[in-house]
């Protein structure tokens, strides 16, 4: 086993420990041990190996308790997710499995565990001795068997009793790379060529999305024809969508609330020519926005300010469009994400909904008459859409909603709902709604 794919995996562990033990995100988590590490395919392994354990937690946490006489000290913390990430891979089946227990020694000993090197070998031998006893009784326990939290299991199945297990499993499944063109640089023509002679196997989806191309497989996005040069963005179909629900054209006054990073915006910006208002909370994450557009070759007025309280930031013009992209629990994008599962929590949700509530009811009065709302999030649990729509319907005089059946998705009672999945696109949810003239 050579040492790059000892540091991948060693990386991979770290990463690991600070998702599960300390809440971190695991783009955050990973920032720092894929530093360190110099060859491209063992960053790309530590990628994978962190997916796959988070993806399969339940069943690792379960077995690594089975198997070990006592756990390690907290100061050997570290172990726990060496041994992780071997019988997740040795779960996999990829790798023949002496090359696997060597290489979790041999992680052990690189990252300062070598008095439990002998442990982790010993643990990893048992397993596969006895593999069959120990996956046996793993089998009826929900948990572990769809690798999510109880209580999410039991959200979406009372959200979506028909669909609730194929959810679970679109959110466990590696998804396509979308990318959106820049139809201010090149068209999607010209974009699908220049991908297709450069090797990719670039296709046009069978959906209404103008901008979108997909890849099959996961590539290094800046080796991508264009992507130096703002051809390209990397955005899932059902995020492109969006603007399709805003009805966008030249002149429009818009505002791109909760804009961070900035992939929305610069989507309407290459569609339309805007006076574009992106506003964000968060400084640091508002400077995304700036970067994205920067790099697309776009401009907009980005603001910091908390879209809940348009009176510290509002300059009293009212808009034409408002893009209410709600900050929510992003149920319908963990298979880009496998750490949500585990971060997310139950607890989470009155918060989320309660600020979105806020939102709606803070931004809806600075729409102009005749002027497109659309509330949107990446989550598929109905308190935060279907049901979150509702209450704002309710609330909210002078409103008419726009259904648009020609674009994917399940109609709801109220908005479109797309599943994980479904047409390889991720969960999301849109409502679009116009304000009438009194």
């Amino acid at each position: 086993m050579n040492r790059p794919a000892v540091g991948g995996r060693l990386a991979a562990a770290q990463a690991l420990r600070q998702v599960l033990d300390r809440g971190q995100s695991l783009d955050e988590a990973l920032q720092l041990p894929l530093s360190k590490l110099e060859h491209g395919p063992d960053r790309a392994l530590a990628r994978r190996l962190s997916y796959a354990v988070l993806r399969d937690w339940p069943a690792v946490q379960a077995l690594s308790s089975a198997l070990m006489d006592r756990p390690p000290a907290r100061r050997d913390r570290l172990a726990i997710f060496v041994l992780a990430v071997a019988l997740a891979e040795l779960r996999e089946g990829r790798e023949p499995e002496r090359a696997i227990v060597h290489s979790a020694v041999e992680v052990a000993r690189s990252g300062g565990l070598s008095r439990l090197a002998g442990m982790i070998n010993a643990v990893l031998r048992r397993y596969l001795r006895e593999r069959s006893a120990f996956e046996s009784r793993l089998a009826d326990n929900e948990t572990i068997r769809f690798g999510y939290p109880g209580w999410l299991i039991e959200a979406l199945r009372a959200d979506w009793p028909d669909d609730w297990s194929a959810i679970l499993e679109a959110g466990n499944q590696a998804p396509p790379l979308w990318l959106r063109v820049n139809r201010r640089h090149w068209s999607r023509e010209q974009a699908l060529q220049a991908l297709r002679a450069a090797g990719h196997e670039a296709q046009l989806p069978d959906l209404p999305l103008p901008d979108a191309l997909l890849l099959p497989t996961r590539v290094r996005i800046s080796d991508l024809p264009g992507w130096s040069e703002g051809g390209l963005s990397v955005q899932d179909g059902a995020a492109q969508l969006t603007v399709d629900y805003l009805q966008l054209e030249d002149g429009l006054r818009v505002l791109d609330a909760c804009s961070a990073p900035g992939g929305k915006a610069a989507h309407m910006l290459e569609r339309a020519a805007l006076d574009l208002t992106a506003i964000d909370v968060d400084a640091e994450r508002l400077e995304r926005v700036g970067e994205t557009l920067q790099r697309l070759g776009l401009a907009a007025r980005c603001l910091q300010g908390d879209a809940s309280r348009p009176q510290d930031w509002w300059d009293g013009r009212p808009f034409d469009r408002i893009l209410v992209d709600a900050p929510c629990s992003a149920t319908g994008v963990i298979r880009r994400h496998p750490d949500i599962r585990w971060l997310r929590k139950a607890s989470d949700l009155p918060e989320l909904v309660e600020r979105q509530a806020e939102m709606l009811r803070a931004l809806w009065p600075l729409l102009a008459p005749g002027g497109i709302l659309v509330y949107a999030t990446c989550s598929i649990l109905a308190d935060e859409n279907e049901r979150q729509a509702r209450a704002f319907l309710e609330s909210c005089e002078h409103c008419e909603v726009i259904e648009h059946a020609e674009l994917p998705g399940r109609a709801r009672s109220a908005g479109r709902q797309i599943l994980p999945g479904e047409n390889d696109l991720d969960g999301f949810f849109h409502l679009a709604v116009r304000r009438l003239p009194v």
